[in-house]
């Protein structure tokens, strides 16, 4: 259960500097929400933000604690708290078949072959995917290796999901197809997107500039102010300054 005290979500002022550039400053995300949005231009954060979030770096200053698990001193617990899912999956994959990538998280939380073989078997039911069992990586689909890592991801049982946009390079339907898996799971997801539409209906959103918190709120003020600001930069001739 969530603590009493603290949000699902609770980001206290994170900064991360790898290599002494300074890439986030100062964020801070408290929230209950199902559905939070990040939303920036490329190269605002978004991404690293992402993976602070999720524990898979440490942020410099700050903290953060999902489900009251500090996700970047206890990595156990923070497999069971947050998991991620990233826009290619061939970054995320590790093992020749989707048995053994189903059950990699689940060794990585301590549980033993045999109750880790009783997870994966427990989502690929749920997916409707037990032909998948013993099928090799390679022979799969973009989108097919890309559900591959959502049920990776959604195996360890997280209370929130991060989407890191996950649907770069999707066809149409598949990518239909993983939004409505995607809308039908009950638990939090924090969407990483440039796309204001693919949050627009989401209960919080967070607008990062340049490593900042630009604006966070309620869903509809804040998306008009970043497609606003997006199209006063997109009428300037900002491409005129990479020839210098």
């Amino acid at each position: 259960m969530t603590s009493p005290t603290l949000p699902l979500i609770d980001i206290d002022k994170i900064s991360y500097t790898p290599g002494g550039v300074p890439v986030l400053r100062d964020v801070s995300l408290q929230s209950d929400a199902a559905r939070v949005g990040i939303v920036g231009r490329n190269g605002s954060g978004k991404t690293s933000f992402a993976r602070v979030l999720s524990g898979l770096v440490t942020a410099d200053q700050g903290q953060v604690r999902i489900n009251g698990v500090d996700v970047a001193r206890d990595r156990r617990r923070a497999l069971g708290a947050i998991g991620i899912l990233f826009q290619n999956p061939d970054h995320q994959i590790i093992f020749p078949t989707v048995e053994e990538e189903l059950a990699f998280g689940l060794h990585q939380m301590g549980q033993s072959k045999a109750e880790a073989a009783r997870g994966v078997t427990a989502i690929l039911n749920q997916f409707d995917r037990r032909h998948w069992a013993q099928a090799s990586i390679h022979q799969l689909s973009q989108g097919q290796r890309q559900l591959v890592c959502l049920m990776a991801v959604l195996a360890m049982q997280p209370r929130v999901l991060v989407l890191d946009e996950p649907f770069a390079g999707l066809d149409i339907p598949t990518r239909l197809h993983l939004e409505r898996v995607l809308a039908g799971l009950v638990l939090t997801l924090v969407h990483i997107t440039h796309d204001p539409a693919a949050v627009a209906d989401y209960d919080h959103i967070l607008w990062l500039e340049q490593g900042e918190v630009a604006e966070q709120g309620a869903a509809r003020p804040v998306l008009r102010n970043f497609e606003t600001r997006m199209r006063e930069l997109g009428a300037r001739d900002d491409l005129s300054d990479l020839a210098g």
